[in-house]
């Protein structure tokens, strides 16, 4: 408990800044399913979930205060396996082909919205892990 403690405290404004563009990311995919009663887009929820996956690794060790080596390896492995669907996202605009011509401005909305969700994890992510490997690329480059 209290490395989710200290874990929100040290992050509060990163967590708070990507929990503002979920939730809206997520409203604005819910307002889309209301008008067009179809759950075409549903897909994006899932792919924001293993973009996040990244970001809460990284999160988890940076809350761990003695990180041991082979921890480490093992957590930047499973980093290293999800990280690629963070931007992938962004792939997702290819959708917009199919979307009907009256509502293509809500669909872009909301698939930009889960894009920039996910770049804005890939991006936090790949910083705070940078962080994290500093000290102990250091000793390896040091000995």
């Amino acid at each position: 408990m209290k490395h989710i403690k200290t874990l929100i405290f040290n992050q509060f404004k990163t967590l708070f800044i990507l929990g503002i563009v979920m939730m809206s990311s997520a409203l604005l995919l819910m307002v889309r399913m209301k008008l067009t009663h179809s759950f075409f887009y549903l897909f994006l929820v899932w792919n924001l979930f293993l973009a996040a996956l990244p970001f809460a690794i990284t999160s988890y060790l940076s809350s761990i205060p003695k990180l041991g080596k082979f921890r480490l390896v093992f957590w930047f492995c499973v980093w290293l396996l999800f990280l690629p669907n963070a931007p992938y996202i962004i792939t997702d605009l290819l959708h917009l082909k199919i979307s009907e011509s009256h509502w293509l401005w809500l669909d872009i909305l909301v698939v930009s919205g889960f894009a920039l969700c996910g770049m804005l994890c890939f991006y936090w992510s790949v910083l705070e892990m940078k962080r994290i490997l500093k000290p102990f690329l250091k000793a390896i480059v040091l000995n």
